[in-house]
């Protein structure tokens, strides 16, 4: 198959493409957690699904402040940024029982970094099996649930709701 066609995302992507700014400031200044799907907020971050995922939950760990690299945050915001990823990984272990986790940091450009200047931690729930025939026949990744979704899923269970 060399198309999956996926019509429905022109609008989507029409959007963000026109999009001024930084997301990671901009988003969390709206106060539309839900829309913009931000599980959490601690005094220097906030965590939020990420828009284009690898994987079903993928999530970002996101300083406040708009920087460009680790070394230029507080040891203040630095723990803050850590504690945050460790209770994302609880309350994503907790909600949807991966069997691992691919965790990580894009810095600059080269490494591969979407948004450069705004760091940022990537968290990626991963299960025995879940890389399937479609990545390697067609290039295509397949993810299981809307953002729309998890993020109640999420958002419940982190509320201390089964």
């Amino acid at each position: 198959m060399d198309r999956l066609w996926a019509p429905w995302r022109t609008k989507y992507i029409t959007k963000v493409n026109s999009l001024k700014g930084c997301i990671f400031c901009s988003k969390p200044k709206s106060g539309k957690d839900r829309k913009n799907y931000i599980i959490a907020r601690t005094r220097h971050s906030f965590s939020i699904l990420n828009l284009y995922p690898y994987n079903n939950g993928h999530m970002m760990i996101v300083p406040n402040r708009h920087v460009g690299s680790l070394t230029k945050l507080t040891r203040e915001e630095i723990a803050d940024l850590m504690c945050l990823l460790i209770a994302t990984q609880e309350l994503l272990s907790k909600t949807m029982h991966p069997d691992g986790f691919n965790i990580g940091i894009n810095v600059g450009r080269a490494a591969g970094a979407g948004i450069k200047n705004h760091v940022h931690i990537h968290i990626v729930p991963r299960w025995f099996g879940d890389s399937n025939f479609m990545p390697v026949a067609s290039s295509t990744k397949v993810i299981s649930e809307s953002l729309g979704t998890l993020y109640d899923r999420l958002v419940k269970c982190s509320r201390g709701k089964k």
